[in-house]
């Protein structure tokens, strides 16, 4: 959450950007897990399922995933004080 919000310079963290960071997780840990967070469960591939509900804190995913929907929703909720123009590009 924090990365997003500082990067716009949010006032404030509201729930909308806690939502987006809580829905982009959940999506993250739907999608296939690449071979370097693989190896972090000794070679089991994890899969969505009671054992797998959210991605590991080191999956380098979450660093292109959530702090953009963080930004996202600090600019449409009008926190934001600084404008990313292109948040494909972020």
């Amino acid at each position: 959450i924090f990365r997003g919000a500082l990067d716009v310079r949010a006032r404030q963290i509201n729930d909308a950007m806690k939502i987006a960071a809580a829905q982009a997780l959940a999506d993250l840990a739907r999608e296939d897990v690449p071979d370097d967070v693989a190896a972090a469960y000794q070679g089991n591939r994890p899969r969505f399922g009671p054992q797998y509900i959210i991605p590991v804190p080191f999956d380098p995913r979450l660093i292109s995933a959530i702090p953009v929907a963080v930004a996202k929703a600090a600019l449409e909720t009008g926190v934001a004080q600084r404008v990313i123009p292109d948040l494909d590009a972020y």
